[in-house]
C-alpha cells in the first residue's frame, strides 16, 4: 500500500507536480503517482487544485502545462542558446535554397541565423512573419513579403488568423520552420496557439517542409500542437539526435540530415 506524504506536504506536492508537467509539456497521471510515491486519487485531487488555480489543463489520463508559454526564453536568450549548431544547421537549409525559389521563414532563432544568410540572394523571394527577418533583410537581398498579423513580443513575429490574409495567397516552393519542441508520439509543438496556427497554415501552402531543429528539442512536447510527422519532408538537426528517432523518422519516409 502506498504511504501518502502528510497533508501538511501537500502544497509542496502540488508546487513539484506544477514543475513536472511544465517541465515535460504533457504528464501521465501514472508517471506523477510513480514519481511521487502517491496514490492515483492523490494525484486526481491535486491536478483539479491546479487546474483551478489556472497551472495546468487535465486531459485524458494526465495533465499539460498552462505555465509553458511563461518558459519560453526571450528572442535574444534563444538566439544564443546552442549556437553553434544553430548556425550549422541554417547554413545546411540555405544550401537548399534553389535558383529563384520562394522560401518561408518562420520566426525561429535558426532561421533568423538563415535570413542572415539570405542577404547575398536577390534571386529568391522570402515571405516571413519575423520581424527580426524582415530587419535584416530590410536594406538588401531578396524580395520580401511580411505576413502582418498580431505582434507576439517574445517571439517577434506575427501571428494568429489575422496572417492568413496573407498566407492563404500565397504559395511557397520550401517552409523552413524552427519549433520549441518535437517527438514521435505527438510531432511538433510550439508554445503558443497563434504561433502555432502560422506554422498549421504555411505548411498547406508549401511544397517541402523542412524542420531545422538542434537536438535538445527532441521528445519535447510544448502546448501548442503544430502538425503530425506527415507534414514534414526534411529534418535538418545534429548527431545527437537519438539513433532510434532517426531510423524511426526515415521509415516514416522523412529525410533527416544530421550535422
Amino acid at each position: 500500500m502506498i504511504q501518502e506524504a502528510h497533508p501538511a506536504l501537500a502544497p509542496e506536492r502540488r508546487d513539484r507536480i506544477r514543475i513536472l508537467v511544465r517541465e515535460e509539456g504533457v504528464t501521465r497521471v501514472e508517471d506523477l503517482r510513480k514519481n511521487l510515491n502517491v496514490s492515483v486519487a492523490t494525484i486526481r485531487r491535486d491536478l483539479e487544485i491546479l487546474e483551478e488555480e489556472g497551472k495546468v489543463k487535465r486531459v485524458h489520463g494526465g495533465a499539460v502545462s498552462m505555465e509553458s508559454r511563461l518558459e519560453e526564453s526571450v528572442f535574444d536568450d534563444k538566439t544564443n542558446q546552442a549556437s553553434k549548431q544553430k548556425k550549422r544547421i541554417a547554413e545546411d537549409a540555405y544550401s537548399l535554397v534553389g535558383h529563384e525559389e520562394s522560401v518561408f521563414l518562420d520566426g525561429g532563432s535558426t532561421t533568423l541565423f538563415m535570413a542572415r544568410l539570405l542577404q547575398q540572394r536577390t534571386d529568391v523571394t522570402v515571405v516571413t512573419n519575423s520581424l527580426r527577418a524582415v530587419q535584416e533583410l530590410s536594406d538588401s537581398g531578396p524580395r520580401v513579403i511580411f505576413t502582418g498579423g498580431e505582434l507576439r513580443r517574445i517571439s517577434q513575429t506575427m501571428v494568429g488568423p489575422l496572417s492568413s490574409a496573407v498566407l492563404e495567397q500565397i504559395r511557397v516552393d520550401k517552409a523552413f520552420m524552427g519549433t520549441m519542441g518535437f517527438c514521435l508520439k505527438n510531432g511538433i509543438s510550439t508554445t503558443d496557439p497563434n504561433e502555432a496556427y502560422v506554422k498549421r497554415q504555411i505548411a498547406e501552402h508549401a511544397s517541402q517542409v523542412i524542420l531545422l531543429a538542434d537536438s535538445s528539442k527532441a521528445e519535447k512536447v510544448s502546448f501548442a500542437r503544430v502538425s503530425d510527422w506527415d507534414q514534414v519532408d526534411i529534418l535538418i538537426s545534429d548527431h545527437d539526435l537519438p539513433k532510434d528517432f532517426v531510423k524511426t523518422l526515415r521509415k516514416r519516409g522523412i529525410k533527416v540530415r544530421l550535422l
